[in-house]
Order: C-alpha cells, then structure tokens, then sequence
C-alpha cells in the first residue's frame, strides 16, 4: 500500500514549471529531467508513483510492468499514443491528458500555414535570405472564399473551424463521429468527397488503424490540382513520400507539416525527411502546441487530474481507465483495482460486512473495475491487507 504523504513524481521533456509547483505545493516530492534513455527509465521507474511526460518520451511494456509503484501517468499534451494503453489499463494505471488547453495554439498555427502556403511566404523567406528578390503575384492568393477541409472535427478542428469561418473561408469536415455544425461549415458525408472539394486539407485526429496513412499513394490524386496539405496531428497519418512527390511533380501547390512518421527523440543538427526542399513546403519541429499559454494551460489541467487521482480517486479525464468520480464527505475512503471478473465487487464487500459502507461507485473497463468505497469507520490494516490478497486484486490504496 502506497504512503499517502509521500508521492515520487517524475516530469520529463521540460514539462510547464506551473506543473512542478501546483504538485510540489501539494507536499508530492517532485523531480525533473530533461530526457532519459529506454533503458534508464525502466530503471527509474521502479521507484516513481506518479509520470509526467510529453511527445519525446515512450511508456512501452517493458517499462510500465516494471513501474510497480506506478499509479498514474500524465501526457502533458494531448497525444497518448506514446504509452502503451492497453497494458497500463492491465496494470490499472490511469493515463491523463490534456484534450484542449492547447487547441487554440495548434489552430493559429494551421492559420498562419495557410496563409503561408498561399503566398508561397516559405520559398520567399529562403530567396530574400539568400539576396534574390523576387516580387510576384503569380499564383499567390487570399484566403477569403477558399474551401478549407477539415479532417477530424473535434477541439482543434472546431476552433479552427470558427478563425476560418471569421477570414471568410468555406469550411467543410470530416469526422466518423457525428459533430454539431459550427458557424456554415459542412460536414462531408465521405472522406473522399472532402479531398476533392478543398483548396485546402487540415489533418486534426488520433492514430488509429483508421487513419494511418490517410492519405496515400491511392488517394492523393483526388485532391485538387494546386491544393494544399497540412497535417498537425500526427505524422503517421500520412504517407510522406507519396506527398513529396505530388509537390515536386506540381499537383500539390504546397504544404505544411508540423508532425513526422520519424521524430528525434531531442534536438540535433542532423534530421532528415523526404520533404525537405519540396517547393512551397513549410517544416516545423512538432511545435503546434509549443506556446507558453498552452503549456501553461496543459500544466495546470494535467497537475490537477493527477491530484484529483491521488487524493480523491477520481480518473474523470482518464483515456485508459474508468472514469469515476465520488463527492469527497470527509469519511474514510479507499479505492480498489481489481479485474473485470463476475463476482470481484461481491467478494470486496464481504470483507466489509461489518463495516456501515456509506457510499460506492463502480466502473470497469476493457480488463479493469474501479471501486471507490466511503465508510462510516475507520479501516485497519488487517481489512486492507484481506482485501489486496484477493486474486482478483490489482491494486489497493486508502484515499
């Protein structure tokens, strides 16, 4: 059983300060660092309760079954394919991201793409740095009445949808989801259609088996001749050698990219991708959500659920786990991990029969229960104890 007073929580790849000192402040012994290796932070994790991370660290199997103190994880971002899910859901870990408080960072971001792109602002940027002045208008244009296509219409998409709206953008999206309208954007009813209406394509979802190389060598042809791409979502989504070469063969009239199948885990000299040097193609170093209101926001947001977690067992937020919550009463209250079997929360109750149980909540999901449990009385060690010897018993903890 975990020492309530006493949490060990790791923040790696310069997490927000404002995240360090709302959990420092709340007497939880904090430390940072930059990055680790594989293989140092499987062996660091052995002793740590709680993780912060961002894009540049991987929580895989081998490293979360050796996190045995390990209760929680925070993405300080909002991208959660870096943790191996289904396995920390096993292990009864809840992981925590933040969804939104960077949403409108990412969504100025594709704006000043798309402005960008159709002033080919990226090759005139290299030209003028390099004496040649160059003034055209050829093929350079106004946002204002362009189509812009938006691939996933969630937190990001939607905001971006509005900025669009407000430039005098036609706004159209995609989503398998079904979305409220925002402002005269349209939904398309295939993914399809959307590519072959836009003048420019806007990528803003998860990796799933669904999006992986959404967009690829059987599809690029159908978006318009002297159209724009953007992902900000994450690079596996698109194929982008079948991008290089729509640019360099003139059917893209441009691109931007802030993500890559391929990422550095930090900073080097030496980074190399197809489309480097394609025309009319601005890179940028996975940055969408890299302003200092966003990490400040995300900080804030991610801090407070891991709290939440800790003191209260509410995993409300949680993307792997069961989202519970219980109204703190200021009785006894524990929280218990068990696998999702017929009978568990029976067998649980029965060591308390002699306890005036107040107050439960359950939830399960994939192979996990939560129980959240409010007694009248005090609990001794000997009833936690019987209750983590069940079988069924991942783990237990007095909130």
């Amino acid at each position: 059983m975990l020492n309530q007073h006493k949490k060990k929580i790791l923040l790696l790849n310069k997490i927000s300060s404002v995240a360090a000192n709302i959990l420092r402040n709340k007497g939880y012994d904090v430390e940072e660092i930059n990055q680790l290796t594989h293989d140092e932070l499987k062996e660091k994790i052995k002793d740590i309760n709680v993780i912060g991370i961002r894009s540049k660290t991987s929580l895989t199997k081998d490293i979360l079954e050796n996190g045995k103190n390990l209760i929680a994880i925070g993405h300080f971002c909002i991208g959660t394919d870096q943790t191996d899910l289904d396995c920390a859901n096993r292990l009864g870990i809840p992981v925590f991201n933040s969804p939104f408080e960077n949403t409108r960072s990412v969504a100025e971001l594709v704006i000043g793409y798309m402005i960008m792109l159709s002033r080919k602002v990226g090759d005139k940027n290299n030209e003028m740095h390099n004496g040649i002045w160059n003034k055209t208008s050829k093929n350079c244009y106004e946002l204002r009445e362009k189509t812009l296509g938006i691939v996933g219409y969630g937190s990001i998409g939607t905001q971006l949808s509005q900025l669009a709206s407000n430039m005098g953008m036609n706004v159209i999206f995609y989503d398998i989801i079904p979305k409220l309208r925002y402002n005269n954007s349209k939904r398309m009813e295939s993914f399809n259609k959307l590519l072959k209406k836009s003048d420019f394509v806007t990528f803003h979802v998860p990796l799933t088996n669904y999006t992986k190389n959404m967009i690829n060598k059987d599809n690029i042809m159908m978006m318009k001749k002297g159209s724009y791409l953007i992902n900000a979502s994450r690079g596996k989504v698109i194929d982008i050698e079948v991008v290089s070469k729509a640019l360099k063969d003139g059917h893209l009239a441009g691109a931007a990219f802030d993500v890559y199948p391929e990422e550095p885990k930090k900073n080097t000299n030496s980074y190399i991708n197809c489309l480097q040097n394609c025309p009319n193609t601005v890179l940028t170093p996975h940055m969408g959500g890299s302003t200092e209101e966003a990490q400040i926001g995300i900080g804030t947001d991610v801090a407070n659920k891991i709290i939440n977690y800790i003191e209260c067992g509410t995993s409300l937020g949680s993307v792997n786990f069961p989202e519970i919550d219980l109204p703190v009463s200021g009785r006894t209250r524990f929280i218990n991990i068990h696998k999702n079997e017929p009978g568990s929360l029976q067998l649980i109750n029965d060591i308390l029969k002699d306890i005036n149980i107040s107050n439960q909540v359950l939830s399960t999901q994939k192979e996990i229960g939560v129980t959240i449990v409010e007694l009248d009385s005090n609990m001794d060690k000997e009833l936690l104890g019987k209750i983590q010897s069940l079988d069924c018993s991942i783990s237990t903890r007095i909130l």
